[in-house]
């Protein structure tokens, strides 16, 4: 199997992540098939994309001639028998491995045995369900950030992953636009996105447990001190706080943390039960589309949230 094999893309989990990678793979000529166990997350993601799909022809990356084909080779549905005709399956449901290994076991009886599967989790290593997947060589980890504007793509075999498997899927990346870093090893959170969690976490800190400073002049002084265009805070909003939430709950079970527990705490009661999730509700630490952090005088704490 080689690269120009792979002509159909599977993705499993129609969140953020997964609306932006099937329509990435579909501008750049793939079959894609979008599925998810939620009608109403199809049919959001639908329309997000088309949203997604007009930006990009505001922003003159397509015209609308290309954004009208790619539109056109995706397909949304809830049956995952439509995974017998793909070759290569991309997940992208919730950070729990459990999870991830049912979704992964369910497909290895539905898929092709040439299918590539690859997880987009951004905190958990590959090997915590590579055996459920049930073809551990052709199992890897393809992790994606912001697709356009962060076109890194971190690339993580576990022990069993082979290197034809890591090759094939480094040439993927390359194909749908994305700059491929391939791993030496295992390791939680890569390494953008663990210099990335260490930085939320202080920020975390400092507002739920130390009390010192409010979610604004957090990001204040990060983007004026580090000249960063987002603070930590605003970050976590294009996350999604059930995200960060589900991750940081993780943690603090493991660890038996009680700062982390602390910090999980207020982001349910404060944030997730109000349905306050981020950019993709609306609200978060900001209110969208026009967060306080965009203005011109935010630097200057003119701004409020």
């Amino acid at each position: 199997m080689n690269i120009n094999d792979i002509r159909c893309i599977l993705i499993v989990g129609m969140g953020t992540m997964g609306q932006k990678i099937a329509l990435q793979c579909a501008t750049h000529g793939y079959e894609v098939i979008a599925y998810d166990v939620s009608r109403q997350s199809l049919e959001t993601a639908r329309a997000n994309i088309k949203c997604y799909a007009e930006q990009l022809v505001d922003q003159k990356r397509l015209t609308p001639e290309e954004s009208n084909v790619a539109l056109a080779r995706i397909s949304f549905t809830t049956n995952p028998d439509e995974g017998t005709r793909v070759d290569l399956l991309s997940e992208s449901v919730p950070e729990d491995p459990d999870l991830k290994a049912k979704v992964f076991a369910q497909f290895n009886r539905i898929c092709p045995p040439h299918t590539i599967f690859t997880t987009n989790t951004s905190t958990l290593v590959p090997s915590l369900y590579a055996e459920a997947t049930g073809r551990m060589k052709q199992f890897v980890a393809l992790h994606f950030y912001g697709v356009w504007d962060h076109n890194l793509a971190d690339i993580m075999p576990h022990p069993g992953t082979s290197p034809e498997t890591v090759k094939i899927v480094t040439a993927f990346a390359k194909r749908i636009g994305q700059v491929p870093f391939v791993f030496k090893k295992e390791i939680p959170e890569y390494v953008a996105n663990a210099i990335l969690a260490a930085i939320a976490s202080t920020a975390l800190k400092l507002v739920f447990v130390d009390e010192v400073a409010s979610v604004e002049d957090v990001d204040r002084a990060q983007m004026i001190v580090m000249g960063m265009p987002i603070g930590p805070f605003g970050w976590l909003d294009y996350v999604g706080l059930d995200t960060v939430l589900q991750i940081t709950q993780r943690k603090a079970e493991i660890s038996d943390d009680t700062q982390l527990q602390t910090e999980a705490d207020r982001l349910k009661s404060e944030y997730v039960d109000k349905g306050w999730l981020g950019v993709k509700s609306g609200r978060g630490f900001y209110t969208y589309p026009d967060p306080a952090y965009a203005h011109p005088d935010f630097l200057t704490g003119a701004a409020g949230s």
